[in-house]
């Protein structure tokens, strides 16, 4: 499909029937393809649904920001920089928007991670500079500087949901201390002026974090201090703050998720035997979760989000097991979801809307699969032209052709202990019959790993002829807090068993072959170095990039390597979640890849950031070193500039092609 070079050309109803145009490929798609950056990055709706702002690159170098009028079509391009990319756009009103500026050019592990802030017109007018951007200068690109701008360290808490008749200027935010302890001052920052002034409210001491209401207001505070955490409740029209909770870090009683504007606290709490965690109302004359849930999600944690466009109760309930979709109390919300449901089967279809539930609302709709990244649709319940509407935005990636993707399938099967073991299973829905399979081990750990929808690194995989299999081994989060905890202590052990009977249960299931490589990054290389070391016979090759190898120097730390690892974690967490350092040495020097160099006799990738805080260079430089001295010299890479991660376009591409050669060489697949 032809890269349109217009801003405007970014809504235009030709962009999606064009997109539809199938046709064959005789190869499969380039590696740019799936990790350049997307066409477009974000769309968000004016507080009154009549502008639409996105954040695009099309026909430019960088990412931009254009505002459209919805009446006319007409896109103002509001921001351009030479030296960064717009992102994190949110409207103050329906006259000012702010947005932060990033640079990835210099990699992700320079000091640009930081965005700043700025604010602007929709038509560009009037754009200062509020917050300064980490290692950059203060005027930039025609944005007004000022004496009074504010340090890097200070992030968005929230922009106010705004009410019919109020001109906001105000955003609420959050200065970080710089110390290990990360406390958090909140203030509010005039987004025209750039005068800030306090909320006025005590806060407890060390607060880290703050859960608001949609207006901005200060309800929830949550501490942290010496290992322990706890929570202060702040209700409407009081001062006080009620204590919700005080516990070590790692068994709190509730999770905090939401403040409704009817001052209602909704919280996560553990349930059942495998203590998947339910969405609950806090009963504040008990002092505790309300007994009957909101929202329970059997095999799944509660994960999604309390819906409220800031006039009232929440309007609904976004939730995501294995994919996403969401329930609406609202009956004009519910029409509308059965309608996008009906107009656009077997995918999900996600609501954004503005005027929620009036006669003149307007929605932008995000509608995606597993096979397709996402097309985007403006549908207007009262359009000027007198008939409710449905208009489309443009597609998320427009070089995707949706024919020549991969289906993704969620599968949930038995370890060999008989723990429940969830994994998704990435492959060719032209495939015949076992593939051979790349084992892709998620990083980590303590996350979910996945969930149904596209995702560049195992549909590039698929598109080279491999079956992926991506386990969500004990330990990952979202599967209930039995399973979580299961793999406390586990690294290189139960953790890496789960990963060893993913891929033998696909190979008796007739998915994959016989042929395998492991490949990761982060925990999800230490799982590849670690998968060589135990499981010889299950795997030709491994890849593992960002990768931890040397247990000692992550739980220990070092005064010359540099790493972001607080005090606090190897103190109180580390320990417990992965093994004390005089304890459980023994367990740790076994489980630790760099001591077991000897026994890794496949081939292996090691890449790696050169600039990496959370994974320094030294791990890849002491199991390299490792290798050679016992015979097994690795393919070696790394990247100057980056971080945990590889933000520059060129470097993701490179390590992908070099890592699709690599198991192509081991592997063999059939085009």
């Amino acid at each position: 499909m032809k890269t349109l070079k217009r801003w405007g050309s970014v809504i235009a109803g030709a962009l999606l029937a064009a997109a539809f145009a199938q046709t064959a490929r005789a190869t499969p798609p380039p590696a740019e393809v799936f990790f350049k950056d997307a066409d477009i990055a974000e769309a968000v709706l004016s507080p009154n649904g009549r502008q639409l702002a996105v954040t695009t690159a099309r026909g430019t170098k960088r990412t931009g920001l254009a505002v459209f009028d919805l009446a006319t079509g007409k896109p103002m391009r509001t921001a351009q920089f030479s030296d960064g990319d717009v992102s994190q756009v949110h409207w103050v009103n329906d006259n000012r928007l702010i947005f932060g500026v990033v640079d990835m050019s210099d990699g992700s592990g320079r000091p640009n991670g930081q965005p700043g802030l700025f604010a602007v017109n929709p038509d560009g007018s009037q754009m200062h500079q509020l917050v300064r951007r980490m290692g950059r200068p203060v005027v930039i690109n025609g944005a007004s500087g000022n004496d009074r701008l504010l340090n890097w360290n200070h992030r968005l808490l929230r922009v106010p949901a705004p009410r019919v008749g109020d001109a906001n200027e105000e955003v609420l935010l959050a200065e970080m201390s710089l110390d290990e302890r990360h406390t958090a001052t909140p203030l509010w920052l005039n987004t025209r002026t750039g005068r800030t002034r306090s909320p006025d409210i005590a806060a407890p001491r060390d607060t880290v974090d703050w859960v608001t209401d949609s207006r901005g207001e200060l309800r929830v505070a949550i501490t942290r201090r010496e290992g322990r955490i706890a929570a202060f409740w702040r209700g409407p029209g009081r001062e006080d703050w009620q204590p919700l909770f005080d516990s070590p870090e790692l068994h709190t009683p509730f999770g905090i998720r939401a403040v409704d504007d009817a001052g209602q606290l909704y919280v996560t709490q553990a349930k059942g035997q495998n203590g998947e965690t339910v969405l609950s109302r806090y009963d504040f004359e008990r002092r505790a979760p309300e007994a009957k849930p909101m929202v329970v999600t059997p095999g799944f944690n509660f994960q999604g989000a309390v819906l409220n466009d800031g006039f009232g109760a929440a309007l609904g309930v976004r939730v995501v097991t294995d994919g996403e979709s969401t329930v609406w109390f609202h009956p004009m919300l519910k029409a509308l979801q059965q309608e996008a449901d009906d107009r656009f089967p077997g995918r999900v279809n996600r609501i954004d809307c503005r005027r929620c539930g009036e006669p003149g609302m307007t929605a932008l709709v995000r509608s995606f699969s597993d096979r397709d990244p996402g097309q985007l649709w403006v549908y207007q319940a009262l359009p000027p032209e007198g008939e409710k509407s449905w208009r489309p935005v443009g597609r998320v990636r427009d070089d995707i052709k949706p024919s020549e993707m991969a289906t993704v399938d969620f599968h949930r099967i038995q370890a060999r202990d008989g723990r429940d073991l969830p994994l998704w299973v990435t492959k060719s829905a032209q495939a015949q019959g076992p593939l051979p399979a790349v084992v892709l081990v998620h990083g980590g750990p303590w996350v979910r790993g996945n969930v149904w929808g596209w995702h560049a690194q195992a549909q590039f995989l698929a598109s080279r002829g491999y079956a992926v299999i991506e386990p969500e081994f004990r330990g990952s989060t979202g599967y209930g807090q039995a399973h979580f905890r299961a793999g406390f202590r586990q690294w290189g052990q139960a953790m890496q068993d789960d990963v060893a009977d993913a891929l033998r249960w696909a190979q008796k299931q007739g998915i994959a072959s016989d042929k395998a490589c492991i490949v990761g990054a982060s925990y999800g290389g230490y799982s590849t170095l670690m998968g060589l070391v135990k499981d010889p016979d299950l795997y030709r090759c491994g890849v593992a990039w960002l990768a931890v190898t040397d247990l000692e120097l992550l739980l220990k730390g070092s005064w010359w390597v540099d790493d972001d690892t607080s005090g606090e974690s190897r103190k109180y967490r580390l320990p417990e979640m992965i093994g004390d350092l005089q304890k459980d040495a023994d367990m740790i020097a076994a489980n630790s890849p760099v001591r077991q160099a000897a026994r890794i006799k496949a081939p292996l990738l090691l890449a790696f950031g050169e600039d990496d805080r959370r994974v320094p260079l030294v791990h890849g430089e002491r199991m390299r070193k490792a290798l050679r001295e016992a015979g097994s010299e690795p393919v070696w890479v790394t990247y100057p500039g980056e971080g945990h991660g590889f933000g520059i376009v060129a470097n993701r591409i490179d390590f992908a092609e070099r890592m699709a050669a690599f198991l192509a060489r081991h592997l063999q697949p059939q085009p």
